[in-house]
């Protein structure tokens, strides 16, 4: 077994939105590092640091980096600014972050009255690759509206991590970001899915909500053993604060894994057995086109709207955003990037216009 653990010298640094990639040496090896500022500090060739080279030795689909857990000589942990909310606790990387409900954040008298999303729309799905095209298509549709991305700690804890929504926000796509439970990072930290929701809409103002996890989902080939299943939490959640609950589907027509054909098993686990109520199902026209969706929607108790998508689709084609999922892009997966944008055309359509 290889260490998981392990000293490195820093090569070179590239500079990225909330954190730094890193080329390595670690003996006689070269490899890759992210390092978080916000956790180890600033990093600069010639610092020798100890790495988590656990992704790297399982050859793990999310990994091929080493993470920096030190900068030797510069030792610190997360934020050393204000805030009494611990994150990563109890583990040797937990600090302290100022949470929106804490007494100390501006906006402790809005989330302590708030008890209501007031019909605040919320799509909610369970792959990260969803963000960049549901708000790129939104943006087309509905220019100047307040859309707020809400990351759960269901894949990468660090908001930093995604390439997507730095270029998002460097693109105005995005009004805000949150994160919620053990991820960080975002614009507003908060506690759970509950008060993250209310801090979208009493203190980020959001005319929109998207609830998604971070890069990654932990999965294990089992209907229950997936982060995935968040999804129907929070659809839940949505439901329980009064506000719009869309579900998006997680589809495809080349995933290797039969279980992922069509719409996903752990979407079908999702709407049938863990949301308690009817919410918004937005599909596209082109599931049709699969041999077995009909037996994949029966018994659904949910609003499907059916939304021919291949005009928004041909939109996607001209983005100049980083569109992929699974590895596969628009053109390897098309049904997956349909699934997104039958939501888009209908929240634009018939919730936000």
């Amino acid at each position: 077994m290889e260490c998981s653990i392990q000293w490195g010298v820093v090569q070179e640094v590239v500079s990225r939105p909330g954190h730094q990639q890193l080329v390595v040496r670690l003996g006689d090896e070269v490899g890759r590092a992210v390092a978080y500022p916000e956790l180890t500090g600033l990093c600069q060739p010639g610092d020798e640091v100890l790495l988590n080279t656990t992704a790297v030795n399982l050859d793990l689909g999310t990994g091929g980096w080493h993470y920096v857990l030190a900068v030797k000589g510069r030792e610190r942990s997360l934020s050393s600014g204000p805030g009494h909310i611990m994150k990563l606790r109890y583990t040797p990387l937990q600090g302290r972050v100022l949470a929106a409900e804490e007494p100390d954040s501006i906006h402790h008298a809005a989330l302590a009255r708030a008890q209501s999303l007031e019909g605040l729309p919320v799509a909610v799905g369970s792959l990260h690759s969803m963000l960049a095209p549901l708000a790129f298509l939104v943006a087309r549709r509905s220019p100047g509206l307040r859309l707020v991305y809400i990351m759960s700690d269901g894949g990468a804890l660090p908001l930093a991590f995604s390439r997507a929504v730095g270029q998002l926000k460097q693109e105005g796509l995005l009004a805000a970001t949150i994160t919620f439970g053990h991820a960080f990072g975002g614009d507003l930290e908060t506690v759970n899915i509950y008060s993250a929701l209310l801090a979208a809409k009493h203190a980020a103002r959001a005319d929109l909500a998207i609830v998604l996890m971070g890069p990654g989902v932990v999965g294990t080939g089992t209907t229950w053993g997936t982060t995935a299943l968040e999804q129907g939490i929070f659809l839940n959640a949505v439901m329980h604060l009064e506000g719009i609950p869309v579900a998006l589907p997680r589809l495809s027509e080349k995933d290797p894994r039969g279980r992922h054909l069509g719409l996903s098993h752990h979407t079908q686990t999702v709407l049938r057995r863990i949301v308690r109520e009817p919410v918004f199902l937005p599909l596209p026209v082109h599931l049709r086109r699969l041999p077995n969706w009909e037996e994949q929607l029966r018994g659904l108790r949910h609003r499907i709207l059916w939304e021919n998508t291949e005009e928004a689709f041909a939109e996607l084609l001209t983005a100049q955003l980083p569109f992929s999922t699974m590895g596969r892009g628009l053109r390897k997966d098309p049904l997956f990037f349909h699934g997104v944008a039958a939501v888009a055309l209908f929240l634009c359509r018939e919730l936000l216009n």
